[in-house]
């Protein structure tokens, strides 16, 4: 049976679980609860009519955060020749070719978003195992395959994040800090669940959200109207 700490506890009595509430109501109950003792993150997530199984029904997708995500991104880019000047001066926190590659390779993961030039994709597609399950391969879907680096590099850095259905149909994202005014963790919010909504397979026919929670990091969430 799992058990709840007296801060959880105490949270929950400010909520009601039956309740369906509006997206700037459940950011002020949010902000309301006790925190734990940490900058806790504020998370949607959603559960989608789709099938993941079915290739016609993979969602995925980015979106730029407009206030962004509170975290500091560690970027870490692959290329060539005067691709890695470039990469330096919109201060990506790693930048090589083969020598990167190799580094990864044997155990070096210390980033959170990989970039990469087109050139680079073949040699790079030996570290498919190690980056894919962690979510942190370069696709040109997710526009960290590109030659324009600087730009990339400016969109993670400013707060574009990758969503992406997991095996039970769900989408799970950060959209700020606790410590954000609610104004800006709506904006955030409202973004991402127009750019989910947007992502919507052309094959999934009626509704497409079936349902939405809105919480912050141990804290309950709460159900939000779709």
């Amino acid at each position: 049976m799992r058990t709840y700490s007296k801060r959880y506890k105490e949270s929950l009595k400010q909520i009601d679980a039956n309740t369906v509430y509006q997206l700037n109501e459940a950011i002020v109950s949010l902000k309301k609860m006790n925190p734990p003792k940490f900058d806790s993150s504020v998370d949607l997530h959603f559960n989608l009519s789709v099938d993941p199984k079915k290739s016609d029904q993979m969602v995925r997708g980015t979106v730029v955060l407009p206030h962004g995500t509170g975290k500091k991104v560690r970027v870490a880019v692959f290329c060539k020749g005067e691709h890695e000047s470039i990469a330096k001066d919109a201060q990506a926190d790693y930048v090589g070719g083969p020598e990167l590659i190799e580094k990864v390779a044997a155990g070096f993961l210390d980033f959170d978003c990989a970039i990469a030039t087109p050139e680079m994709m073949k040699d790079l597609s030996r570290l498919g195992k190690v980056l894919g399950p962690r979510g942190l391969m370069p696709s040109p879907k997710t526009g960290t395959v590109t030659n324009d680096i600087a730009k990339a590099i400016g969109d993670v850095k400013k707060g574009k994040v990758e969503f992406r259905v997991d095996k039970q149909s769900g989408v799970h994202i950060s959209v700020g800090k606790i410590s954000f005014e609610a104004d800006k963790l709506h904006d955030n919010a409202s973004k991402v669940i127009d750019a989910l909504t947007e992502a919507k397979p052309a094959s999934v026919k009626g509704k497409f959200i079936k349902s939405l929670f809105i919480s912050s990091t141990m804290n309950p969430g709460l159900k939000i109207a779709i």
